[in-house]
Parts: C-alpha cells; structure tokens; sequence
C-alpha cells in the first residue's frame, strides 16, 4: 500500500512553521466522503477477514431506506488492488473515507498495518481504494516516508483540506510521527508535497483527529500522542493550525499523566471535533480511556479564532453524570457527535464498555452528553445500559455494551440516532427532541457500528 512519486517532505522549523506550497483549486468533492458510487447515499465500510487471514474491507452500498443488501469484500487479493493478501497484514483495520480525485465519488484510505515490506515485519502500508458508479475498485498506494519495521504505517488515518485549496488531503501516522499528504490523488500515483509533522523525540502519535477548530476555510489538525520520559508517561493532545502556505505548530494540551515509566507505553484516546456550544468554532473532545487506572475521562478543548482555548474535564465522578469512576471502567474508550435533538448544538455519545452494573463485569454502556451555550457538561445528560428501561437485551456479563457508538442521522429527521454495539448485536435507539429514546428502539444487526464512518 504504497505510491511512487516524487514527494517533500517539510520538516518542523524553529518558529513552528511547516513548508505546504499553495496549488490550483480543482471541482467540488462528492457531497458525502462515503458516498463511493456517487448516488447521494452514504455507505458503510468495515474490517473483515480474506480468504488468507489477511484481512479486507466490507462495503455495504447505502439507499434511501438505509444499508442495501449486498456486502461486497475488497482485499489485497482482489483485482487492481495493490500487494499481496499475506496472513496478518490487517488490511482494513483504519480506514478514512473523502474524494480524493475530486471526480464526484468518495475514496476510501484503508491501512494495513502489518504489512511486509522491503524493510521488514509490521512496515505498514496505505492504499487508496478508488470510488465509482458501481463503487470501491481497484487502489494506488502512498509512498512510505518512513519505512521500518514495525512502524505500521496507516496506525491512524484523518482527511481534510489542510491549506483550503478545495483537494482533500490525507494525514498519516507512521511510527512516531504523522504524515500529511497533500492532495489531489490520482490514480497513477502521483500527489502535492507531504509534509511531516514530528513533535519532540519522547512524543510518539498515536491518533488524528481532523475537523474546523479557528473557523477559517482550512481543516486543522490534532494528534495525540504517548509522551515517555524516565519520569512519567502521559498522553497529549497537539493541535496543528491548517494555512494556505504552512501548518503551523499550536498548543499542547495534557490529557494525563501517571509516574513512572512502567506499563504500557501506548495511552491513546478517541477523539472528534464538533461545536458543542454553537459559537462558529470547532470544539476537540478526546476520550482517554486509560485515565487513572483505567477510569476513564473526557477532556473538551474549545475553539476560538486562536485555536484551542479553554478546556473541561469530564468523568463519571462529574456533577449529573450516572455512575461511578471505577477501575477499569474505560469511560472515554470510543466517542461520537452529532445532533440528536436537532437544536443545532453537537451533543456527544461515550462509550463505557467494561461498566460494571449490579455485579455483572464488563456489562457497560453509553453516555450522551448535550450540546448548549456553555458546552458540554453532565447537566441533562442520558445513560443507557442493558438494564435502561427499553433497551433490549438481557444484562449480563462480558457484554461490552458500548464498546462502539455512532451518531448519525439515518432516517431524515435531521436528528441523529444513537447506534450502540454489545455483545453479538447491535441496537439503534432514535433522537427526539427531548435526546436519544428508547422509543422505537430497534435492533441492527446487518452491520457493524463500526460500518458508520465519521
């Protein structure tokens, strides 16, 4: 999963400038970044198996109705996608969905992370799978601009148009560092410069998350990384402004820390950028399930037109929140936005999934925090578990009910329906004007939660 073509690479210089040359506008992208065959319906796509332990990825086409029938499974083996379908490579395991060619019909950017190359075991890789009127065909792979083992190229994949000049862009993280390729792609392989974003040499990026934080045209960019030292480890959140000429280096944000330099190594979150309070600005909400053994928390950095300002910590020891902080709960695991209640403000779905409830480990289950002028915070907030009066399911051990969320907006009411896995099934539950209802709950089990991108 890679591309030849001649590609810079801009290095961070002492002012905090990164080099992005500016280049001519091209058409509108496709109005949905999952909309592969161009028919005005969002799709669905998901990491599956090969016939070689590979892994691929399943496409589900959407229609007007929702998911349709047919699932189709695009690996390594299939015809004009690049490489070979070898055991291991978890071809499809990051995938980021956006026009790439700017030619009407959404892309998908699908990682493998274990991929073998040239440098050995675990090297990563990147391939763009084409879309088209009958959807995802045939792949071009990105140039590796670090190869090594075990750097698992494709670890974390984010879109966006980093220097507003209408291309979509792709960013990468490829060992410790993050990639941005500059767009457009094409199916020869060939794309604008890649520029690479390298913090400090104890800071190690794990996750992207890409969105409109300072309310100008261009997408900016946060990364969160690992931050080792033989004193601590901790996880930060780097926020990268977007710009026409450059991507200029911002603020850090702590999003916790712990002494000592034992256990693991790789802290993570889930984040998503969305206006919680309705000012104009993106707002960074990052889920960092590790938090004090494994509690869990959630931190919200708002935006302003200087970027990131202040911030909210939420656990479930917060004022209004349901439960109680308890080791290894892992509140913050998974997150998603949207705008359940249709007031316009981006309210935001965490998952818990090793909640423990009435003696059953693991049973979990999901927070929806609302959106209002003072941002996100436990007041109002909504709680659903197994034993939620009108969720489905029994209660019951190892159930993980959480462990994936989605909010979107799935039968045209303009209010975004909460998708919830657990165990073997998955459940939607609507959004009313009131928040997400049990009422018309309706189990969906024809795809993975994961299906939904964001």
């Amino acid at each position: 999963m890679r591309k030849r073509v001649l590609l810079l690479a801009a290095a961070l210089t002492a002012s905090g400038a990164l080099a992005l040359p500016a280049g001519p506008a091209t058409a509108a992208p496709a109005k949905y970044a999952d909309d592969f065959n161009g028919d005005g319906y969002r799709d669905y796509a998901y990491a599956g198996y090969s016939g070689n332990g590979g892994g691929s990825v399943a496409v589900v086409l959407g229609t007007a109705d929702g998911p349709g029938t047919t699932t189709r499974r695009i690996s390594q083996a299939s015809a004009g996608v690049p490489g070979a379908d070898e055991a291991d490579d978890m071809f499809g395991e990051v995938r980021a969905a956006a026009d790439f060619d700017g030619d009407g019909y959404g892309d998908l950017a699908v990682s493998a992370t274990h991929e073998k190359g040239s440098h050995g075991v675990g090297q990563g890789a990147v391939t763009i799978l084409w879309g088209s009127a009958s959807g995802l065909k045939t792949g071009t792979t990105l140039a590796n601009k670090n190869p090594d083992s075990w750097n698992a190229m494709g670890k974390d994949l984010a879109t966006g148009d980093f220097n507003g000049d209408g291309k979509q862009d792709l960013a990468v993280v490829n060992g410790a560092v993050t990639y941005v390729y500059r767009g457009p792609f094409t199916r020869s392989g060939r794309t604008g410069a890649v520029t690479k974003l390298d913090k400090t040499s104890s800071f190690y990026a794990t996750a992207l998350i890409a969105g409109k934080v300072n309310g100008d045209s261009k997408t900016d960019l946060t990364i969160i990384g690992d931050v080792v030292t033989p004193s601590y480890i901790a996880s930060d959140a780097w926020f990268i402004t977007g710009g026409s000429s450059s991507l200029t280096s911002g603020k850090t944000l702590r999003l916790e820390s712990q002494s000592g330099n034992g256990g693991s190594s790789e802290r993570g979150g889930d984040g998503v950028i969305a206006d919680f309070d309705k000012d104009g600005y993106g707002d960074i909400a990052i889920g960092t399930e590790m938090y004090s053994k494994h509690k869990g928390r959630l931190t919200v950095w708002y935006g302003s037109s200087s970027g990131p300002a202040g911030d909210t910590r939420i656990t479930q020891a917060s004022s209004g929140v349901a439960g109680t902080p308890e080791d290894y709960d892992s509140f913050g695991t998974v997150v998603s936005a949207g705008d359940v209640n249709g007031d316009g403000y981006a309210d935001l779905a965490v998952g818990v999934p090793n909640e423990a409830i009435d003696g059953k480990k693991t049973a979990g289950g999901v927070h929806l925090f609302k959106g209002r002028a003072s941002g996100l915070s436990g007041t109002g907030s909504q709680w659903f578990a197994r034993n939620s009066p009108g969720v489905p399911g029994a209660l019951e051990e190892w159930d993980s009910f959480g462990g994936d969320v989605r909010l979107r907006d799935t039968d045209g009411d303009k209010k975004a329906d909460l998708f919830v896995s657990g165990g073997y099934d998955s459940l939607r539950l609507p959004g009313a004007t009131t928040g997400i209802t049990t009422a018309g709950v309706t189990e969906f089990n024809q795809l993975p939660v994961s299906a939904f991108l964001q």
